[in-house]
């Protein structure tokens, strides 16, 4: 049987998750925080598949009712964050059941195509991990999804970090230059809000507003500027108040190529390390990007890799 989310739901499909996405499992806190209390959840969109009174499958369609900061609402696309069916009910039609009905919601709503699973602001993971759930690649290729993109997941170690001789040179050129590098200051939220926002991506700078208004310490928060104009930021545990999750992190495209991410990246790591965090990790880059090339060249590791999966309706 098939039906939309009532109350209640919420502790069997955690139950049922933690059972199927044996890499990703969550807490009832990050479920509810994440899409119960997403303002653009809708209990029509999240449909569950239930046996005897049992839980045995859920899938997640989302569209807009607010906007992102100059994104308007959308209104052509859906996205799907999450899907799972036990294990013992797949390759019955129970999965195919669950995305047919994700689909006509999404369409009920307007959208013209979904994605998986790219939803800012609340993703679990930015697409599918062929390696880790090859049977939900194959589900998404089955069910007309066809593949865009694939970011990549990051990690460094921080047990033996030590800051570099060269990047500290660096970092005193620069500063002979007019640039500084420190903690963002109070004054500054405004400008590395709107610099986050103009100059990269809405959701960087919901980040940093919903970060600190969550107690986010602004120590986590480095700030690059050249006569007082912020030209580059980085930041850790502004997400999700994960301490050890690195990012956002960016410089102007006009700024490039004099180091500057460079300094602000280990600036960064320098702070984790004096917190005593052990690791700094991400999980959204492109491993051919001028910020997947900088993390490689100092010491990151890509541990997983997703595809961004978009089917038209």
């Amino acid at each position: 049987m098939y039906r939309t989310f009532k109350s209640g739901d919420e502790k069997k499909i955690v139950e049922c998750w933690n059972e199927v996405l044996t890499h990703d499992p969550i807490t009832s806190e990050r479920f509810c925080r994440q899409v119960m209390l997403d303002a653009n959840f809708d209990p029509q969109g999240l449909i569950v598949a239930e046996e005897n009174g049992e839980v045995i499958g859920a899938i997640l369609s989302i569209t807009r009712k607010l906007p992102m900061y100059k994104t308007e609402l959308e209104e052509d696309t859906a996205w799907i964050s999450f899907f799972f069916v036990k294990p013992n009910f797949q390759r019955s039609g129970v999965g195919k059941g669950l995305m047919e009905r994700a689909c006509h919601y999404a369409k009920s709503k307007g959208a013209e195509k979904v994605f998986f699973s790219s939803y800012a602001p609340n993703y679990f993971v930015p697409g599918i991990d062929e390696d880790r759930y090859p049977s939900g690649f194959e589900f998404l290729k089955a069910s007309g999804f066809r593949k865009l993109y694939s970011p990549v997941a990051m990690h460094r170690a921080l047990t033996d970090y030590v800051y570099p001789v060269e990047v500290n040179e660096l970092k005193r050129i620069r500063e002979t230059e007019g640039y500084t590098f420190g903690q963002v200051k109070d004054g500054d939220f405004y400008e590395l809000i709107h610099f986050a926002n103009e100059v990269f991506n809405p959701d960087w700078g919901r980040a940093i507003r919903e970060g600190v208004l969550q107690g986010l310490n602004p120590s986590q928060i480095l700030v690059a500027k050249r006569n007082e104009t912020v030209v580059g930021f980085a930041l850790y545990g502004g997400y999700e108040g994960i301490r050890e999750r690195f990012g956002p992190f960016g410089v102007d495209p006009t700024e490039q190529g004099k180091g500057l991410g460079k300094i602000l990246l280990h600036e960064t790591l320098q702070s984790m390390r004096a917190k005593t965090l052990h690791g700094a990790w991400f999980l959204w880059t492109s491993e051919k990007s001028s910020a997947g090339h900088l993390y490689l060249k100092n010491g990151f590791k890509t541990f997983r890799t997703f595809h961004v999966m978009l089917k038209e309706l």
